[in-house]
């Protein structure tokens, strides 16, 4: 089984700019259901389906299959729930890890998380200085919970 330890925040400035080549991500879910999460994903011309379990914490279970561009594109189009979630992806590396920056566009625009992947739970880490506060355990910033509440109706 594959396993997703993840710590979600808010960006205190607009530093991280300058830093990673942005990508641009379109994805939606099949089931925004907390115990089985089942998402599809184009990222740049790569499409991927992956599915997640139930969160214990900041840990979950998470299984990852790249699948045809084509078939995503009609994932997303056809069985998926709208809207989309569409966001600007930034890889950017910082004292050993990779901070994955996302500028959320369309109904969820004007919003901005981060997210690093962990070892384990207890994983010690540096923030960068643009790093605010932690929203990992708020569901309202869950790509999931933004289908159904975008960020703009808050």
């Amino acid at each position: 089984m594959g396993v997703e330890i993840e710590r979600k925040f808010l960006l205190t400035s607009d530093a991280w700019r300058a830093l990673g080549e942005p990508v641009l991500l379109r994805q939606g879910y099949i089931s925004t259901d907390p115990e089985r999460v089942v998402r599809v994903r184009v990222e740049g011309t790569r499409g991927v389906l992956t599915l997640k379990s139930k969160s214990t914490g900041a840990t979950r279970g998470e299984w990852e299959y790249e699948i045809p561009l084509a078939d995503a594109n009609e994932l997303l189009d056809r069985l998926c729930d709208k809207p989309l979630i569409e966001k600007y992806r930034r890889r950017i590396p910082h004292a050993g890890k990779v901070w994955e920056v996302d500028e959320f566009l369309g109904e969820n625009a004007g919003l901005l998380v981060a997210e690093i992947e962990l070892a384990s739970e207890t994983e010690a880490f540096d923030k960068p200085t643009w790093i605010g506060a932690e929203v990992t355990f708020d569901p309202r910033y869950y790509n999931s919970h933004l289908v159904r509440h975008p960020f703009t109706r808050w």
